[in-house]
């Protein structure tokens, strides 16, 4: 805050100055002189005080091309284009040429507002009136296409320019990393160090953010050497890209020697990605630590620190997120959008109950935006709040939020969640209207709603929607039809997938297994599951080997399973468990259920379905003793079986209700009506 003060107070005075010169000049009759009355000019707009400088303007007796581009280049300054670009029509109207500057000025404003359409028409007055060699013009040019992302018309006006210079290769290396072409960038990097042109922080750092996965580690090293090759170490910005680029391809110790040695020249940003790097590790104790450190260093944390160190903190460490969460009010900055934003994640992904917690946040904000709310819908549709989660969308309908692919994707899982189709078809048709329907989260929502409703032909539809190299929707699909029971279907599509050359992800896998479990493919089952690793460089995961226990369990294999997770490279969790005592159930053999369900009472005590599946199993084969006992003990522990609800939709309302439900006001009527149906089902039967 003192900051901005000093930054305000330095405008006040400058303001003053350029008033008094003003005045001392008009009282002088000298603001004839267009010398004069430009510097004037020139210091009003540096203090974006564009009332006055307008009114200075208009009352110039003589204006020169210097008078107009200083107009121009005020207004671009500022951020406004649309008045810079009116200024440069009067400009053209009143009779002056425009110049090297009048260029330079425009093109930095239509790169700002990235109007390449306007840039186009720039460049060709540009070339009409024999600018296109001259060196600012051309510069500008380049640096217009190039964050417009038109990378080729870029090149093109790189290679006319009459000399290159640090500027121009670096506009043009950064053109091409925006639009993540890796190839020609570092190409240019290279032609650069031939020609002999000197590196600076503006030509490094752009391209370390292309380098931001664990296979471009050598090529991040690389780059280091020549950033202390060419002395750049110590500039701030090309610090924190490395730390950045380091951690991202998977070296903290890399990132953590970076920090250490930029000691006496670190800032706010040098903290900030060093602390983004140890969340990104998983390394939550040292990041709280380096926070503390930054502040007794004298740095102030930002909302970035904050909203960081907020967002890394679940259940695991609740304490700790509760102590930032009172910094952040001791602070007063919980009327921070991001931060309050940071704070509904942070509550969302600690565990159900903390929902209420997320809610308060939400409801005291003074102003929410697109984030705020979608949290919100998030968290209603992943912890089955469906019905919550479908109010919070018609609110955000009516309160005009701008309804964007993460609203539509959690709104058409709820959907899918109550398999209330007639709704799901109308968030579909707004898919349409807005323009998402191809967007590939919101196409596999669609996938999954259709699927989950059971109708995999809808569901086939929206896949066929998408671009075909979208890894989300292949999954997607690959798993309606394994649920659906066209397990052949599935692997064809997986079959084409990899034909495709689309990437195959270890999801991919578990919609592979579950197809051959459903269909009984035990072989071609194990045979994916031994080949995941040697074939396809996926490392197989819990969740693979619970589809591999359920495809043997399926088949009757039991042996076989058991053997599976006695070679499984880690502890078998709850998942796994969970899937050989099913298949125990389907085989029969009680002995093996209850050994495996005494290892799950002890992983999960407070979870009824194991109680009740070890129950049922008991009475089914008469040894009423033992099912006795896991009734005692399920009272003991204080565990109720959860009743199974189920819901029906009528005319966009949705109606839950369980076994004996008498909580709808018209449940009379129903059970009459229900009354008659079973009536009419028992002299159908009789007559058969």
């Amino acid at each position: 805050m003192r900051a901005v003060h000093s930054i305000l107070d330095g405008t006040v005075n400058a303001l003053r100055k350029v008033s008094i010169t003003h005045c001392r000049e008009f009282k002088l009759g000298a603001l004839a002189d267009v010398y004069s009355a430009n510097n004037i000019l020139n210091g009003y707009a540096r203090c974006q005080d564009f009332y006055l400088a307008h009114k200075m303007f208009d009352d110039m007796p003589h204006r020169d091309t210097v008078s107009w581009n200083t107009m121009i280049a005020g207004h671009v300054n500022y951020g406004s284009f649309e008045g810079a670009w009116e200024i440069l029509k009067s400009m053209k109207r009143c009779g002056f040429d425009s110049d090297g500057y009048t260029f330079g000025s425009i093109l930095k404003g239509v790169a700002c507002a990235c109007r390449c359409d306007l840039g186009q028409q720039v460049h060709s007055t540009i070339v009409k009136t024999g600018y296109a060699g001259n060196v600012y013009s051309g510069s500008a040019l380049l640096d217009m296409y190039a964050k417009c992302g038109r990378v080729e018309e870029a090149y093109v006006v790189f290679e006319s320019l009459p000399e290159r210079n640090s500027v121009s290769w670096n506009a043009l290396i950064a053109g091409f990393v925006q639009v993540g072409d890796r190839k020609t960038a570092f190409w240019l990097l290279n032609c650069m160090e031939q020609e002999g042109v000197k590196f600076e922080d503006g030509t490094i750092s752009p391209l370390l953010t292309l380098l931001d996965d664990v296979e471009f580690y050598k090529s991040v090293t690389q780059l280091h050497c020549k950033i202390i090759k060419h002395g750049l170490g110590c500039e701030s910005t090309v610090c924190n890209a490395t730390i950045t680029s380091y951690s991202e391809c998977g070296s903290i110790e890399d990132a953590e020697r970076v920090f250490d040695a930029a000691f006496g020249n670190r800032d706010l940003v040098t903290w900030n990605s060093m602390l983004a790097a140890y969340l990104v590790h998983n390394n939550e104790l040292v990041a709280s630590k380096l926070f503390i450190d930054m502040q007794m260093h004298g740095f102030e944390p930002d909302i970035y620190s904050y909203t960081s160190i907020i967002s890394a903190y679940s259940e695991v460490n609740k304490n700790h997120g509760n102590f930032y969460h009172g910094l952040v009010i001791k602070r007063g900055l919980e009327k921070s959008e991001p931060i309050s934003n940071a704070l509904i994640a942070r509550y969302l992904k600690s565990n159900k109950n903390s929902m209420e917690e997320a809610l308060r946040i939400f409801e005291s904000m003074e102003s929410k935006d697109r984030v705020s709310w979608n949290s919100i819908l998030t968290g209603f549709s992943q912890i089955g709040l469906n019905e919550d989660a479908l109010k919070l969308f018609g609110h955000m309908r009516f309160s005009g939020v701008e309804i964007d692919h993460y609203a539509l994707s959690a709104v058409l899982r709820s959907c899918s969640d109550l398999a209330t189709l007639q709704l799901g078809q109308q968030v579909h048709a707004l898919t349409h209207k807005s323009g998402f329907q191809s967007n590939e989260f919101v196409a596999s929502s669609l996938i999954f709603m259709y699927t989950k409703c059971g109708i995999i032909e809808d569901a086939r539809k929206s896949f066929e929607e998408t671009p075909r190299d979208s890894t989300i929707t292949w999954n997607s699909i690959i798993f309606g039809y394994a649920q659906h029971g066209q397990g052949y279907v599935a692997l064809d599509l997986f079959f084409q997938m990899k034909k495709e050359k689309v990437k195959l992800d270890h999801i991919t896998f578990v919609a592979v297994l579950t197809a051959c479990s459903h269909m009984g493919l035990v072989e071609q089952g194990s045979k994916f599951l031994k080949s995941m690793e040697s074939n396809y460089g996926i490392t197989p995961r819990m969740e693979h080997y619970a589809c591999a226990v359920d495809l043997y369990g399926r088949a009757g294999r039991l042996d076989e399973a058991k053997a599976l997770i006695e070679a499984m490279p880690f502890k078998p969790d709850a998942m796994v468990l969970k899937t050989l005592l099913g298949a125990c159930r389907a085989c029969g053999n009680i002995e093996l259920a209850a050994q495996i369900a005494g290892h799950l009472l002890d992983l999960e005590p407070e979870e009824h379905c194991t109680y009740v599946l070890l129950s049922d199993m008991y009475g089914h084969l008469k040894r009423w003793d033992e099912k006795a006992s896991v009734k005692r003990l399920m009272r003991e522990r204080g565990v109720r079986k959860v009743p199974g609800w189920s819901w029906i939709e009528v005319k966009n309302e949705v109606f839950s209700f369980k076994a004996e439900d008498r909580s709808h006001p018209y449940c009379e009527e129903i059970y009459f009506v229900l009354g008659v149906l079973m009536e009419e089902i028992r002299w159908m039967l009789l007559l058969i």
